[in-house]
């Protein structure tokens, strides 16, 4: 039987100076070539399970693995392996790195961090800057990018390293109707081709990947939840409801 590409036993992460844990006893077994949506409010924990499952975070409790390897003892070798967009992100307008610098560094992992980049290097940066149609972007300071650009931006960092695991935070966001439809298309094709096993986070089902074979469902730092897409839409329009019924009883 095929080991899991990511599973979490027991995790609990919490962020420094803070004494409540922000994901609390997060059992999740997620197997490879899997798309797994993660939905919930703000503050559900969401973010912070990817950085655990990242090794950006080292959890208090549980172990974590991630393509057989223990995260807390191999977090830099599995993070080669890993390509991940983190939510809002934003560059400084007077950063002086020009866009497709910031894609490269996806490769630095692979590469070494003093390592120059090859012709080969850069074939690929271009290679993924093209599918996510910004490739007239290159050489333009990412700084002085709109918010959706340096998403793609962004995006494109991750996938240039060809991963076998892609971690999306957030990936629509600052996206347009048309963007975002690019966005998607390019990801589910990767996956389809890559078996990649995908998981990504949002606040917004109605953005669900086609190819979504789950969906995890998170409040107060805890999985309270999994289901497929239409399950998971009940189960948040029920909670939706209860929640208007609570704050009109209150109000009243």
């Amino acid at each position: 039987m095929e080991p899991p590409a990511i599973e979490l036993v027991n995790v609990s992460t919490t962020y420094e100076g803070e004494q409540r844990p922000a994901i609390k006893n997060i059992n999740l077994r997620i197997s490879a070539g899997e798309v797994v949506y993660v939905a919930g409010p703000n503050g559900a924990g969401k973010t912070t399970l990817l950085e655990t499952i990242n090794g950006l975070l080292t959890p208090v409790r549980g172990s974590v693995y991630v393509l057989g390897q223990d995260v807390s003892k191999r977090g830099r070798l599995v993070r080669r392996e890993i390509g991940y967009v983190p939510q809002d992100y934003a560059s400084d307008p007077w950063e002086p790195f020009r866009a497709i610098d910031v894609v490269l560094m996806g490769l630095y992992g692979k590469l070494g961090l003093f390592t120059k980049p090859s012709k080969e290097d850069y074939e690929k940066a271009l290679w993924a800057m093209e599918l996510l149609e910004i490739d007239h972007l290159a050489e333009k300071p990412v700084g002085k990018l709109s918010g959706g650009q340096q998403q793609r931006v962004m995006i494109a960092r991750a996938i240039a390293k060809k991963p076998k695991i892609l971690l999306l935070d957030e990936p629509f966001s600052s996206q347009d109707l048309a963007s975002r439809s690019k966005v998607m298309e390019v990801i589910e094709n990767l996956h389809k081709s890559w078996r990649l096993t995908t998981v990504v986070v949002s606040h917004n089902l109605s953005e669900t990947l086609k190819l979504c074979n789950r969906v995890v469902l998170m409040a107060e730092g805890r999985i309270f939840a999994e289901a497929s897409l239409d399950e998971a839409l009940e189960l948040l329009g029920s909670a939706l409801v209860k929640s208007a019924r609570v704050e009109a009883v209150r109000v009243a």
